[in-house]
């Protein structure tokens, strides 16, 4: 009988250990903290569009629901400093896109309140000029994704009245567009993209009312798309992960190192999480909830070590806050 209370109370411990070890890594799985930075010092908007050159950020166009601003403004991360560089020589839009290649950024498409566009323009840092290159090659139209690989950019997706699916690539020496395999998923507008370990990524966005689940990647040297983990609960994925609070639209992305990230949008309603994406072992990471308010059509960036992510709007409410995220950071 003792020999068996003993067993019982070994039993116990082991259970309450294992429970205390569950709790620990559930803890430790959420990670990462959120700062308040200098405001953007333009007006507050929704919209807008960023891209990254020689260590800074640039930050441009955008709305208030009413107007379609043109100006752009420079980000230090070191001096924690705006400062507004030369406005965009074309007309006022929202929803565009930007990348950047081969030492200049890049911003075209979007929506003017009237009219689709695909007008592209270039912007050298080091003399603040701004020159109109070739039209982009696909149909007119806003909510795309675009990225810099190989100081190639890259176009894809969006709605010109209807989804698209297609992809372009943009050589800047050449001043040319090519159509490169489309894009391996639906057709969807508002979805996000980013960059790591030299392959551009596709993920969430919104198909004829459906938020989709998919997440694929693009390789430039092979000109292949290739499908990862989808972006499900349990119950549909199969694989005991559950991944379905990640698909989003008009959510904003971008890219720390060797991990992307994913945060904001809507899903039926606003949404203020943040996710990490892993290629080494294809799995996603919940990180702190973004330290402002939740919202939509914000714009993000990733510098070294740090994500930002500024802008945006939740209703008729537009924001000119800015937040750094250091994505490793013990909150407890």
């Amino acid at each position: 009988m003792k020999k068996t209370r003993l067993l019982a109370v070994l039993l116990l411990i082991l259970a309450s250990l294992n429970s205390c070890t569950k709790d620990s890594t559930t803890i430790d799985y959420v990670v990462g903290a959120w700062y308040s930075r200098s405001q953007f010092e333009g007006l507050a908007r929704s919209g807008a569009v960023s891209f990254v050159l020689n260590g800074k950020a640039y930050v441009g166009l955008g709305t208030d629901g009413t107007d379609k601003y043109t100006d752009f403004w420079e980000y230090t991360p070191g001096t924690n400093t705006w400062k507004q560089r030369a406005s965009f020589p074309g007309v006022g839009r929202y929803n565009a896109v930007a990348f950047a290649a081969n030492g200049k950024g890049y911003v075209g498409t979007g929506y003017d309140g009237l009219n689709r566009l695909k007008d592209f323009w270039e912007y050298d840092p080091a003399t603040n000029v701004w020159t109109q290159k070739a039209d982009f090659g696909g149909t007119a139209r806003y909510s795309a994704v675009a990225f810099g690989l190989n100081d190639k950019g890259y176009v894809g997706t969006g709605y010109d009245g209807n989804y698209k699916k297609d992809f372009w690539q943009f050589d800047p020496l050449a001043n040319t567009w090519t159509q490169k395999p489309s894009f391996g998923g639906n057709k969807r507008m508002g979805a996000v993209a980013f960059v790591v370990n030299n392959e551009g990524y596709i993920c969430t966005g919104l198909d004829n009312g459906t938020y989709e689940t998919d997440n694929w990647s693009y390789n430039p040297g092979t000109e292949t798309w290739t499908e990862h983990r989808k972006l499900e609960g349990t119950a549909t994925n199969g694989d005991g992960f559950d991944f379905s609070a990640v698909p989003r639209t008009n959510g904003v992305a971008f890219n720390i190192g060797n991990m992307g990230y994913v945060a904001l949008g809507t899903k039926d309603t606003q949404l203020g999480n943040c996710w990490a994406y892993s290629p080494s072992d294809d799995n996603w990471y919940q990180k702190t909830d973004f330290g402002g308010s939740s919202r939509t059509a914000a714009v993000a960036f990733g510098l070294g070590t740090y994500g930002y992510i500024a802008l945006g709007a939740s209703g008729s409410t537009r924001y000119d806050d800015l937040w750094e995220l250091e994505p490793d950071a013990d909150v407890d």
